[in-house]
């Protein structure tokens, strides 16, 4: 599927290197044995309220410990005394790391990042290679002090939805769900039982406290959806599905499809609008993001029959909100003893 070819320069510079050592505002977690050795995974946080600087950091220790690839994660970090601050719309310290890696990871809310992390982040998403995205990426940027990067926005009219519509598939459009109050659980869409992404994953499985996302049926060119997100009447996984047109037709909460940018190279996309840390605690979930790391760098046939996705360490997420971030955590209080 050609998408809209954006004016973007892609550059190719030197890589990155190096470990957390307590002064630099990203973690790093080499990768152990596993299929994923040799690939290099970046991944970017940065939301108010669905607390994507908890999901992150344990999803990478997974990938990397469970699996073998190589993960950076970086964060939105406060100017003023380097702690991790998802408020802090606009500075990503580290995005230089996407210069070398085989995969994006991103979970962003209307950032307003300027030129020179931007750049980062678009001379990747132009390159051709793939990207994850999670919940709020749909309306990742919000870039309201950048005039070069502009399209990129959520709400951008040429071409219309940005970054979100164009790359992903769509941007931000509603709440379909009661925020709050209905939450997730995931339906295998129609013939997909056996994709690979859907591997050792029950259908019904995945439940998460996070409310399914409105998006704009079809999905746009080649999308495919992969899970459905049925309406839940209440907050807990045992509750029943809401009657009613919420759930005829369910939204999609889980997609892939292909997006060519100024490269010329199509690359594989896999979007889903669940993903909070709370979400995170789902085995299921867990399972469809490390299906979908594999998926996403054309290792679908190393996909496990059921992938090992269990919890490194201890993992109490906190709930989503606004202001409920905690505060005073730089990124080396997030490394392993």
């Amino acid at each position: 599927m050609q998408c809209i070819l954006w004016n973007v320069i892609v550059v190719g510079v030197a890589a990155v290197t190096g470990t957390t050592r307590g002064d630099e505002p990203w973690l790093s977690i080499p990768g152990g044995a596993g299929p994923g050795q040799g690939k290099k995974v970046v991944l970017v946080c940065g939301d108010e309220e669905y607390r994507s600087e908890e999901a992150l950091p344990q999803l990478a220790k997974i990938l990397a410990q469970r699996h073998g690839f190589d993960c950076t994660v970086l964060f939105p970090i406060d100017k003023t005394d380097g702690t991790i601050n998802p408020e802090e719309r606009s500075n990503i310290p580290g995005l230089e790391a996407l210069r070398d890696a085989d995969l994006l990871i991103l979970f962003t809310r209307f950032r307003d990042l300027p030129d020179e992390q931007m750049m980062e982040l678009v001379d990747y998403i132009e390159s051709g290679r793939p990207i994850l995205a999670l919940r709020t990426s749909t309306h990742a940027f919000a870039l309201e002090s950048s005039p070069t990067y502009r399209r990129y926005s959520w709400n951008a009219r040429d071409p219309e939805g940005g970054f979100g519509r164009q790359v992903l598939g769509e941007t931000w459009v509603s709440h379909h769900g009661d925020h709050g109050r209905q939450s997730t659980r995931g339906r295998i869409a129609p013939g997909m039982g056996d994709h690979p992404l859907c591997r050792g994953i029950a259908d019904g499985e995945i439940w998460g406290p996070t409310d399914v996302y409105g998006v704009r049926l079809p999905l746009p060119g080649d999308s495919q959806p992969i899970l459905l997100g049925e309406v839940v009447q209440g907050m807990s996984p045992n509750d029943p599905p809401l009657p009613g047109p919420k759930n005829d037709p369910m939204m999609p909460i889980a997609w892939i499809r292909t997006y060519t940018g100024a490269a010329g190279k199509p690359a594989r996309v896999f979007t889903t609008t669940m993903g909070a840390s709370q979400d995170l605690e789902s085995e299921g979930l867990r399972r469809l993001l490390v299906n979908a790391t594999y998926w996403a760098l054309g290792m679908e046939d190393q996909i496990p029959e059921k992938a090992d996705v269990a919890i490194v360490g201890t993992y109490d997420p906190s709930p989503f909100r606004f202001g409920g971030h905690k505060r005073g955590i730089k990124p080396a209080d997030l490394v392993d003893p």
